[in-house]
């Protein structure tokens, strides 16, 4: 699919609409989106539709028409989510980005024990805002229709909880004090959910693995080199949605 993905908060159920507001901005005064050009409108959870521009009004009006029936993109056998232990900075928004672009069908921050960073009061729940706006237009550049849902931030014993539920769960972490099994070998489900759940720069804490090893997840290592906590969860994504098919 390469024609530029705008959003929509209902599909339209004819064969004609205008794209205003922010997104009609965009598409008209940042892409410059011109007559005859294809577009794509999406619900951002599976639901699409592609048209052809019929006009350009002013700096946010795009007029769409052609459009075909609404389609629905299967949700896949095997879904990915990523617990994303809270970075520093703006890497938490990078670590989504990414996810994002990759394939990730959910992403869940967690505020683990070696976090640097505390989502507290009004600035977590900024942040919180800032992650599901970041996955939302990661989802529209990289040309999704299923955007990844952005949960609530999760405490160690609700992510413990979570795990349980998981049909293949694994903790991303590397100790040569710890027994720990390649990613790229372990066996996994032919469909289901899968869980990854990766640590904080400092590391998940003793603890923190014990609590998640009672819940049934599994201790498993990316390769030989040490990825910052913003690039781990990108990477493993990668490589299951490769090894579950859905890259073939």
């Amino acid at each position: 699919m390469t024609a530029p993905v705008f959003v929509v908060d209902r599909m339209p159920q004819g064969p004609g609409f205008v794209l205003e507001g922010p997104e009609g901005r965009h598409a008209v005064s940042v892409k410059r989106l011109r007559a005859g050009e294809d577009v794509v409108l999406t619900d951002g959870q599976g639901h699409w539709a592609e048209g052809v521009v019929m006009a350009a009004e002013g700096k946010d009006r795009l007029v769409i028409t052609d459009l075909e029936s609404v389609h629905e993109e299967p949700r896949p056998g095997v879904r990915i989510t990523v617990v994303q232990a809270l970075p520093k900075g703006d890497r938490g928004e990078l670590a989504v980005e990414t996810m994002t672009e990759t394939g990730v069908d959910a992403i869940v921050p967690w505020q683990a024990a070696r976090c640097i960073t505390q989502w507290k009061g009004d600035r977590g729940l900024k942040s919180l805002a800032k992650w599901r706006s970041t996955a939302r237009e990661a989802g529209k550049q990289s040309r999704r229709v299923r955007f990844p849902d952005v949960a609530d931030a999760m405490t160690t014993k609700q992510v413990a909880a979570f795990l349980a539920t998981a049909d293949f769960a694994a903790v991303l972490h590397e100790d040569r004090d710890h027994d720990s099994e390649p990613l790229a070998t372990v066996a996994l489900p032919d469909e289901g959910e899968i869980v990854l759940v990766v640590g904080p720069e400092g590391g998940v804490s003793p603890d923190e693995l014990a609590v998640f090893a009672a819940a049934g997840a599994r201790t498993c290592r990316l390769g030989p080199t040490v990825l910052r906590t913003s690039t781990a969860g990108t990477a493993a994504t990668a490589l299951l949605l490769g090894r579950t098919g859905r890259w073939s």
